[in-house]
Parts: structure tokens; sequence; C-alpha cells
């Protein structure tokens, strides 16, 4: 659904980060679980100076945020259950299977994404410094095995839990999108077909797209030749 200026839900995104960040920016969970939901939310775009009250909402600073009436949630993985809480879609009314969903969500955020966002770091910020080369190979290979330890509890299943796609599958999925400049989740096995179906949502696609699109819309335009001193 089009992101509506008049729904009640807010959430806070970025109006531009540059390309390595583009359509992994963690506002991405939030806007997927909305369209996966069916609720109507809009959207504050955020540039590098953020309103003086913004730290009182996000202490660090970062997106998104969720606005709605009184309630007033930071970090994605809260976000996410919120929205999740709204919707059958996206997490089951039995509560052992409601816990099953949630348990997925603190896995990606704790067991997963930790080790994934190290090798990332490695690769995008600290590329040709001596210690991250001597540093990547362990790096990389402690992400194998929390790849390795997915795919084993996934096996044949569509989604972690069966056939029902939840909250923790989206975060999960989201979470491995991080290493889409490597081969890592393609060469695991199932993981990579697992992904796909994730993306292949058309929930998915329709996040992705609002915010990449926001990114095309603000593209910081070069400096005139002879602007700058």
């Amino acid at each position: 659904m089009p992101v509506n200026p008049n729904a009640a839900i807010e959430i806070t995104a970025f109006r531009w980060v540059p390309e390595f960040a583009q359509g992994v920016v963690r506002d991405l969970r939030a806007r997927w679980a909305l369209e996966e939901a069916g609720l109507d939310y809009k959207v504050q775009l955020l540039g590098q100076e953020r309103p003086a009250d913004y730290i009182c909402e996000q202490p660090f600073d970062q997106v998104p945020i969720l606005r709605e009436g009184e309630v007033q949630i930071f970090e994605s993985g809260a976000i996410v259950q919120y929205i999740g809480e709204k919707s059958e879609a996206l997490l089951p009314t039995d509560t052992r299977e409601r816990f099953r969903a949630i348990q997925w969500t603190y896995a990606a955020l704790n067991s997963v994404e930790p080790a994934i966002m190290n090798l990332l770091l490695i690769d995008i910020f600290f590329t040709g410094q001596e210690w991250a080369k001597l540093r990547r190979p362990g790096a990389e290979d402690f992400v194998k095995l929390k790849l390795k330890r997915l795919s084993d509890w996934l096996g044949d299943k569509q989604w972690l839990e069966g056939d029902r796609f939840t909250i923790g599958d989206l975060v999960m999925t989201t979470t491995l999108r991080f290493l889409r400049h490597t081969d890592l989740v393609a060469e695991t096995p199932h993981l990579g077909d697992y992904l796909k179906r994730a993306e292949a949502r058309p929930a998915f696609k329709r996040a992705l797209a609002d915010q990449l699109a926001a990114f095309a819309a603000n593209q910081p335009q070069p400096e005139p030749e002879g602007a700058a001193a």
C-alpha cells in the first residue's frame, strides 16, 4: 500500500544514505511489517541533523522510531513485535506458536546479526587495513557457523517454524541481507532459497521500493565546479 501522510502510525527513516547501506537500513523492517499487516503508515524522513528533541525518543540517534498516539518505540525488533501484535498475518494467536515466532526475532538480533555485522564492518569500513586482513578469515568462519546452525534448523521447511511466515522470518531475512556483498547465504544449503522466498513476498517488494524511492528522490547533488574553496 502507498505511504499515507494521514496515517496514525508514523515511522522515522533516513532521507538518504550511501549506496552500500541502501536497502538494508533498519526502517525496512518496520515498513515490511506494516505492509504485511496491511496497516497504513507515514514516514518522517531525517537528515544528518536530527530534530532537537529526537534523542529524547531515540537515545542512540538512529532509525526507526514508531509513533502511534501515546506509543513511542525505538529498536526495530521491538517495533516489529508491536506491529505483529496487531496482525495474525505476522504473529499467531496461539501462545506457544506466538512465542516461537518471537524467539526467532531475538535469535536474529542476538545470535546471528552481531557476527554478520562484524564481517560487514570489516569489509566495508576497514578493508585494506592490515588488522582487518588478519581478522577477516576468523570473522567469516564465525558467520559460516551461524549460517550452518540456521540452515540445519530450517532444513526443508518453508519458514523457520514451518509453513507460516512470521515476524521471526521477517527479522531473520533482513539480517541475512546484510551479507548481500558476499555469496555466503547463497552457498549455504537451504538459506539461499529461504532468502529468495522472503524477498519475493509482495509486501517486502513494496517496503523496499518505498525506502529506495526516498533515497533516489533525495540524492545529494554534486557541488558545481569551483564552488569549493
